[in-house]
């Protein structure tokens, strides 16, 4: 095995990680704080995209401006769908379920009827790196870094501010938090702002790389969704870097080998081993593995 060929693998797997990470963060901090199944995440992924596209191609707005407005304008929307919506069904997960999944319906066929069945993407920036007769994009490898930069700034925000230390009370115990002062309704509208922002970030980074069309959220939510499932909600932030690294492993070496068909394949079957094995995720069982270490501990 060359060298050329390892570096070919880990520019793939860095690939992978990045499009699980991005797909799945938003949707995972909704999940953990809120613990809400948003059906429309990948709507609001379409969404990001589409202002992209449009501020680039119509308003001929640099691109990293026009990711920037997507951020903000996916974070609004999602705002406003916590304060008319969401906010209606904390108490109710499958009313939650049936009304995300019709909001997702309202945005793709919406989106279908105003703007048409496609639109031209955004070009891709043409960077390359070449080593050992192999070429690599080098707006993936940014994908990679950007990925990296929004788990570790999630990280900090989470354990450095106040905001953050506040949010997680809320998801440890809500009724707890409240009584201590905290502004929960607050709380879960800045979240599900937040998970939606990053929803418009992954949407506005794609779409260089993806066809622009209003079913294009598809592609997204259903490794969003596996990459959910298998990290679990007790840590949006370890269960997401750690479910993306290891169903990352299993995609790359399977899409490298078979290709993207049975790499896809591979993620169910993993996803249902894990799941099988680990019913409350990744983070729920190193979550629940503290919680026995420090029992003994104190015993």
């Amino acid at each position: 095995m060359s060298l050329a060929y390892i570096v070919s693998l880990f520019y793939q797997y860095a690939d992978n990680v990045a499009f699980l990470l991005l797909a799945a963060v938003g949707l995972m901090i909704i999940l953990g704080v809120i613990d809400v199944i948003n059906l429309a995440h990948g709507e609001l992924i379409m969404m990001g995209a589409y202002i992209t596209t449009i501020a680039y191609n119509q308003a001929h707005l640099p691109l990293p401006v026009c990711i920037v407005l997507s951020v903000i304008g996916v974070g609004l929307f999602g705002m406003f769908l916590e304060r008319t919506v969401i906010r209606r069904f904390y108490n109710d997960k499958l009313g939650a379920l049936v009304a995300t999944w019709g909001i997702g319906l309202i945005l793709s066929q919406g989106n279908l009827l105003l703007l048409g069945p496609s639109m031209q993407s955004v070009p891709l920036p043409e960077w390359t790196i070449s080593f050992g007769g192999y070429s690599f994009g080098g707006y993936r490898l940014l994908l990679f870094g950007i990925a990296i930069l929004v788990v570790l700034s999630a990280w900090w925000f989470f354990y450095n501010t106040r905001l953050g230390v506040q949010t997680r009370a809320t998801m440890q115990n809500a009724k707890m938090a409240q009584s201590l002062g905290v502004d929960t309704r607050r709380i879960y509208l800045l979240t599900f702002a937040a998970g939606s922002a990053l929803a418009g970030l992954t949407g506005a980074l794609y779409a260089p790389t993806t066809t622009i069309v209003p079913l294009m959220g598809t592609t997204f939510v259903d490794v969003a969704f596996i990459t959910v499932v298998v990290g679990g909600g007790a840590n949006p932030i370890l269960g997401a870097l750690t479910s993306s690294a290891l169903l990352s492993v299993v995609s790359t070496q399977l899409s490298s080998t078979f290709g993207t068909f049975i790499g896809r394949i591979g993620l169910l079957i993993a996803a249902l081993v894990v799941i099988r094995f680990l019913p409350q995720g990744i983070s729920g069982y190193l979550r629940d593995m503290k919680r026995r270490r420090m029992a003994r501990a104190s015993a």
